[in-house]
């Protein structure tokens, strides 16, 4: 395991490299992205990899935000992190005590199961958020109790 401190900068020049940030969610900016200040008090601003929840301005998505603030919160967290989108943020699998955050996103029916970056997931992963998200939906929890509901990729480009 390499150190914190040294271990981001490090990632962002080989973003093929698989690395761990362990911390405190101090932030809940929408439905998909937090900032986690890690040991050495560095702040982390991280997208949750696998999902896609509703745009702050969309139906839902103060919604999706609000559901994620509740599960992460001030709550220590595991990071488990890959690559940095165009943005900067590092993707990463979010875990709380093991349970994993966008899983339960998607469980709630507060996101989408990005398949776009599907192949970038490990296969038990990619067919458990497929289940997770047929489940919520035949349920119609969260925003599939809409019947029409946009994802976030299409809402982006209308808006």
């Amino acid at each position: 395991m390499f150190l914190v401190g040294t271990l981001a900068m490090w990632a962002s020049i080989n973003s093929a490299h698989a690395y761990t940030i362990v911390g405190q969610v101090v932030g809940v900016h929408d439905g998909d992205t937090i900032t986690l200040l890690d040991t050495s008090r560095s702040r982390h601003k991280i997208r949750l990899d696998g999902i896609d929840a509703p745009e702050l301005g969309q139906p839902f998505g103060r919604s999706a935000k609000t559901t994620l603030a509740t599960l992460v919160v001030h709550r220590e967290v595991s990071a488990d992190c890959g690559k940095s989108d165009r943005y900067g943020r590092e993707i990463c699998r979010v875990l709380i005590d093991g349970v994993d955050a966008g899983g339960e996103m998607l469980r709630a029916g507060m996101a989408w199961f990005y398949k776009r970056y599907a192949r970038e997931l490990p296969l038990n992963r990619r067919s458990h958020y497929a289940e997770l998200e047929g489940i919520a939906q035949s349920e119609r929890r969260g925003l599939w109790s809409d019947p029409h509901p946009v994802p976030p990729w299409q809402w982006r480009k209308k808006s």
